[in-house]
């Protein structure tokens, strides 16, 4: 695994939900704040978002937009309809007025697709924790590719149904939000983890700890997988990610182990080992200090969908 997988999988649980709506005329719609992130891709027309406490964006087609701290917003025909909070339908009442199996867009009209993803923020990876409130990523001719053919490809399904719909919807949605969180670290122009990941030096030893987090790294170990010396690691690494590089690597097992916990039924000494730590007690040890709490605790907390004890 990578950094960014790692970063998404931690977090996402459960399955996406996604809308293709169409619309015309005067309309404006507000998307309450959730537990999650957000998505909107403009297929045809054009219309405006608002975030929380933001400046309304102007969207085109082939823009995308991802809110990965589920902030709400409204959407709009106009920028000041996008202003007009008060008159914006919450959405869910709004995307069923939009009749599904409606004829294409017609000129002068807007068609999107519009989706959310459950996310779980008790434990989000520093990457994930940086993006900002909302990420747009405008459609640039020869820009991005991979994120143009995924959304070709989720519009094409949500728009009629296919033979196998159910299975290739949910992957779809998963490839687009992996696709909009690299673009972001790729075209990053500001923030740590884009520069983190840019660093052959940390991005390197980052790298080795994720494809391997069970391994017995020494801090010899890892500055000779990032071909470096041990103190050059230990400076370029803490400067850029804000803990030396063991704190993070227990940081990262704990972690892991944590959705493991949430995300399987793996006995305890399986998910030890697979986290670097010899016994269960070992394991169990370290993540009542982290966690506050036993790791048994901490699942049964996770399978009832409330916060550990």
């Amino acid at each position: 695994m990578d950094v960014v997988s790692d970063a998404i999988s931690t977090v996402r649980i459960g399955q996406p939900s996604s809308n293709r709506v169409r619309m015309s005329g005067s309309w404006c719609t507000r998307l309450a704040p959730y537990d999650g992130a957000g998505f909107h891709v403009v297929l045809e027309g054009n219309c405006w978002l608002l975030p929380d406490g933001g400046s309304p964006v102007s969207l085109g087609v082939g823009d995308a937009v991802l809110l990965p701290h589920g902030t709400g917003h409204v959407i709009a025909d106009s920028p000041a309809d996008a202003v007009a909070v008060e008159r914006a339908v919450p959405f869910d009442r709004w995307a069923e007025r939009q009749g599904a199996g409606r004829p294409r867009a017609a000129s002068g009209e807007v068609e999107m697709l519009c989706g959310k993803y459950r996310l779980d923020h008790s434990r989000v990876h520093p990457l994930m924790a940086e993006l900002p409130k909302l990420v747009h990523l405008p459609n640039r001719a020869g820009s991005r590719p991979e994120l143009r053919a995924a959304i070709d490809l989720l519009g094409g399904e949500l728009g009629e149904q296919r033979p196998g719909s159910c299975v290739a919807v949910p992957s779809l949605l998963d490839l687009l939000l992996v696709y909009m969180i690299r673009s972001w670290v790729s075209e990053g122009r500001t923030g740590v983890w884009p520069t983190v990941l840019g660093d052959p030096v940390a991005s390197a030893a980052l790298r080795a700890l994720h494809s391997d987090p069970s391994a017995p790294w020494t801090n010899d170990r890892l500055a000779a997988e990032a071909g470096v010396s041990r103190p050059t690691l230990a400076r370029r690494f803490t400067a850029l990610v804000g803990r030396p590089p063991m704190a993070y690597l227990t940081w990262w097992r704990l972690t892991f182990a944590a959705t493991l916990l949430r995300d399987t039924r793996d006995p305890l000494a399986t998910i030890a080992r697979r986290v670097g730590y010899g016994t269960p007690y070992a394991l169990s040890h370290a993540f009542s200090r982290e966690f506050g709490t036993t790791p048994g605790r901490y699942r049964a907390a996770a399978a009832g969908g409330e916060p550990a004890p």
